[in-house]
C-alpha cells in the first residue's frame, strides 16, 4: 500500500469519524458534553457537577449495573445537593460498613426503563396533577409540575427540581436534579 493511499485512507476515516461525532446531539452537563452513544457511567464520569454521585456509585459497586444494557432512568443529584445534606451524611454513607444504605439511597434515584420528561408530563396530566413510579430500590417517587418545572418528591416529602431533563444515554436517560432523594 502506497504512502499516498494510506494518507488518503486516514484522511477519509478521520473525516467520516468527525462527521459522525458532529451529528450526535449532545447535552452539556457539568461542563462536559453527554453523548447519547455512551452509557450512563461513561457520561457521568465527565460531569464536574456529579463527582460526588460518581464516587458514591463506585463505593456502592453499581458501576457495572449502570454500565449495563438497562434501560434506566436516573435522577442525578448535583454535588451541591449532596453538600446540602446534614454534615457528615455523605462521609457516613461512603463508609464500607454502610454500603447497603448507600445502595438503597442510590437505587432510589433510578427507575427501570427509559422515561423522558414528555412521558412524565403526560402521566402527571393523566393523573390529575401527579403520578408515581416505583424505583429500583422498591419504594415510589411522586412526580408533579410546579409551573413549567418537573418536581420529584421522595417518601419523606422532600422535593427536587429537574434542572436538566432528557440527557439521553445508550442505556437510558438522565434527569439532573437539585436535591438528594431519600427513601
Amino acid at each position: 500500500m502506497s504512502i499516498r493511499f494510506r494518507s488518503l485512507l486516514a484522511v477519509a476515516l478521520l473525516t467520516t469519524f468527525s462527521a459522525f461525532a458532529q451529528k450526535e446531539k449532545t447535552v452539556m452537563v457539568g461542563g462536559a458534553d453527554m453523548y447519547p452513544s455512551k452509557n450512563i457511567i461513561e457520561n457521568a464520569v465527565n460531569s464536574k457537577d456529579h463527582t460526588t454521585l460518581v464516587a458514591a456509585v463506585k463505593a456502592a459497586g453499581l458501576v457495572e449495573t449502570l454500565s449495563g444494557a438497562g434501560p434506566f432512568t436516573v435522577f442525578a443529584p448535583v454535588n451541591e445537593a449532596f453538600a446540602a445534606l446534614p454534615a457528615g451524611t455523605v462521609d457516613n454513607l461512603l463508609k464500607p460498613e454502610n454500603k447497603a444504605m448507600l445502595t438503597s439511597v442510590l437505587t432510589y434515584h433510578v427507575i427501570p426503563g427509559k422515561v423522558d420528561s414528555k412521558s412524565v408530563a403526560k402521566m402527571i396530566k393523566d393523573g390529575n396533577g401527579k403520578t408515581m413510579a416505583k424505583t429500583v430500590q422498591g419504594e415510589e417517587l411522586t412526580f408533579s409540575m410546579k409551573g413549567k418545572d418537573l418536581i420529584v418528591t421522595d417518601s419523606k416529602g422532600n422535593m427536587a427540581k429537574v434542572t436538566i431533563a432528557d440527557v439521553y444515554q445508550s442505556n437510558g436517560v438522565i434527569h439532573v436534579i437539585d436535591k438528594v432523594l431519600m427513601p
